[in-house]
């Protein structure tokens, strides 16, 4: 509201200014239009050079500065040049314009080059918190593993939440659909239980790209825009991020990357579960998810037993191991059968 009323004031004192020195001969409320209208001209380049960022906005200012420089140079030698006074004047004021504009476009878009850090202390104050930020998703949140990790200590850093996922969290707990908002109301569980933990940072931000409608784009800019990390386990925002150049720590990778491993011959307990698809196969699932399939266990459904592996297949939905009874095929009891002893 302050910025409103400070941009309204100056659009007023502009034009009264205007409409009593008359500048360039223009008279009354001709001179005040045009002075409201340079005004209004003036907010709306004050509003693109705030949307710029740091880096961007250095760039431009030593890209204009340096544009400037070279123009007053190239003006120079068109002052020995034989030309009449007005056509020289128009040659050097174009020669200025055009140097400042390459200057200023140029330098804007080799902004993201610069390393203000490299400049002092100046630029470094908060760079080291923003760099090892890490900015959650919708599905991440949702998931909820997150919150463990962290409690476990294996992720670090500040966990920037953006308000426009805020907002989407939130129209997904308020869903007429009962899935959706079950899944809603689990995300702000779990929001809630991090920034409960006092060892674990969690920073809600307002930042917004208005220019853009897709929640994933806007994830996307604002890890550039911090220089940070996207948290996620979307299969899609994983490859549009590396699209972009954006680090990604996806949640189902770090889980795929714990799975045990398991080789062919090794010794493991089982539960069988259910009838496999060929012939006398049971079926029995890790802790993990890691579907185990066994020859000749369709007899032992709802038992634990002992089998011994034969192979494992890495598909793209994930791994299976194969294995067969043991020789004694005895199944275990289930009081002398703990957790650790029942998968793997």
């Amino acid at each position: 509201m302050d910025l409103i009323l400070v941009r309204f004031l100056f659009v007023a004192l502009l034009s009264g200014v205007c409409y009593f020195l008359h500048p360039f001969g223009v008279t009354g409320w001709a001179g005040a239009a045009g002075g409201a209208l340079a005004a209004c001209s003036v907010i709306v380049f004050e509003l693109r050079v705030r949307a710029l960022s740091l880096r961007r906005l250095i760039g431009a200012v030593a890209g204009s500065v340096l544009g400037i420089f070279g123009a007053a140079l190239f003006c120079l030698v068109l002052r020995s040049a034989p030309l009449t006074p007005s056509t020289s004047a128009v040659v050097q004021i174009f020669v200025l314009l055009l140097m400042t504009y390459v200057g200023l476009l140029v330098g804007a878009s080799k902004g993201d080059l610069l390393n203000p850090a490299a400049l002092g202390t100046l630029f470094a104050g908060d760079r080291p918190s923003r760099r090892s930020a890490k900015v959650l998703d919708t599905s991440v949140i949702i998931d909820g593993r997150i919150a463990d990790i962290a409690e476990a200590g294996f992720i670090d850093g500040m966990m920037v939440v953006p308000e426009f996922v805020l907002r989407e969290l939130q129209i997904v707990a308020d869903s007429t659909d009962g899935s959706k908002r079950q899944r809603g109301r689990r995300g702000l569980d779990m929001l809630q239980r991090m920034q409960s933990n006092t060892n674990i940072h969690v920073q809600i931000v307002p930042d917004d790209f208005p220019s853009i409608r897709e929640v994933d784009l806007k994830l996307l800019e604002l890890a550039k825009k911090w220089e940070a990390k996207v948290v996620t386990n979307d299969f899609n925002l994983n490859k549009v991020a590396h699209l972009h150049h954006v680090e990604v720590l996806n949640i189902n990778d770090l889980a795929n990357a714990l799975k045990p491993v398991v080789l062919p011959g090794e010794k493991m307990n089982v539960l069988i579960l259910k009838e496999g698809k060929e012939y006398n196969q049971g079926v029995g699932y890790l802790d993990d998810g890691t579907m185990v399939v066994v020859d000749h266990a369709r007899k032992m459904i709802g038992r634990a037993i002992e089998i011994s592996v034969t192979s494992v297949l890495q598909t793209a939905s994930g791994k299976m191991i194969f294995g067969k009874m043991d020789e004694n095929g005895k199944p275990i009891e289930p009081s002398k059968a703990g957790p650790l002893e029942l998968a793997r």
